[in-house]
């Protein structure tokens, strides 16, 4: 019996995401405070959050399979996270231009009803190219990425921002690492292929 498959995220791009597998599946906001803990690091919040969205609505549905899944911008062990709007943004890319950011991706995977839980993080260096101010105000006038970690979406104009990426896991800087999540699938028992 093949158990049901749920995403515990609203996020569009993570949906997408998953999506690319071919699988059916349910999507259930996870409702978790995204507050990081004082000193927590990027990677560890990225963690924490992956892990608890999955459990939160594991716990709504035990019988399910429950992906979780979070990015954290790092910028130099700071943590960035969405904008939410247009000065944030500014803010946001004029501090990343010329640097390289680490996007900490983190999954998890959860099925209470067989006791499976398991969580990996896909870090992500991404160079950014040293942009003028007129360079940023016209990306985000074009692209305005505020739901975005680090202001920048890679699978749009946001490419044109960076010099350079490094992934072994090429769908982790959109929001899902997929190589991981497949990985994990499986060993929940989720028929892939």
């Amino acid at each position: 019996m093949q158990r049901q498959v749920i995403l515990g995220s609203t996020s569009r791009y993570r949906r997408e995401l998953l999506s690319r597998l071919h699988i059916p599946f349910d999507v259930q906001a996870p409702e978790v405070d995204e507050t990081p803990a004082p000193a927590e690091t990027p990677a560890a919040l990225a963690q924490r959050l992956a892990l608890a969205k999955a459990q939160a609505v594991a716990e709504r549905f035990p019988q399910a399979v429950v992906i979780g899944s979070d990015q954290v911008a790092d910028l130099e062990g700071e943590p960035l996270g969405k904008p939410g709007d247009h000065a944030r943004a500014i803010a946001q890319l004029r501090r990343m231009r010329g640097h390289t950011l680490i996007f900490q991706t983190a999954v998890a995977v959860v099925c209470r009803a067989t006791g499976f839980e398991q969580q990996d993080l896909a870090p992500v260096r991404v160079r950014f190219r040293d942009l003028n101010d007129a360079a940023i105000e016209r990306y985000l006038q074009l692209e305005q990425p505020y739901d975005c970690a680090g202001s920048a979406k890679s699978e749009g104009l946001g490419i044109a921002l960076l010099e350079a990426i490094d992934s072994d896991d090429p769908t982790a800087l959109v929001g899902l690492p997929l190589i991981r999540t497949c990985r994990m699938l499986r060993a929940a028992g989720v028929d892939l292929l």
